[in-house]
């Protein structure tokens, strides 16, 4: 099954916003992770219907991969959310 390719990015945007959160990670980490996982292929072809799945299921299958990824060192190129302030070193 197809989904809408409108009603599709706004799934993306939900996942994404929930898969940082849940990592506190950026945005833009979780962004540009979200587009070169394993799950975005597969919620883009519509596999196994899996844009049907809730948001926070699929940000949590992306949570897993992050993990994975990052204990593999795969991802050493992705900063978390730096909690300090701008103006202090």
């Amino acid at each position: 099954m197809n989904a809408n390719p409108i009603l599709l990015q706004k799934k993306y945007s939900r996942v994404i916003e929930c898969f940082a959160s849940q990592q506190n990670i950026s945005l833009d980490v979780a962004l540009d992770f979200f587009y070169h996982s394993e799950v975005y292929p597969l919620l883009q072809d519509g596999v196994s219907d899996l844009h049907c799945m809730s948001d926070v299921y699929l940000a949590e299958e992306l949570g897993q991969e992050y993990r994975q990824s990052t204990a593999d060192g795969v991802r050493d190129d992705i900063d978390t959310v730096d909690t300090a302030p701008e103006n202090e070193l």
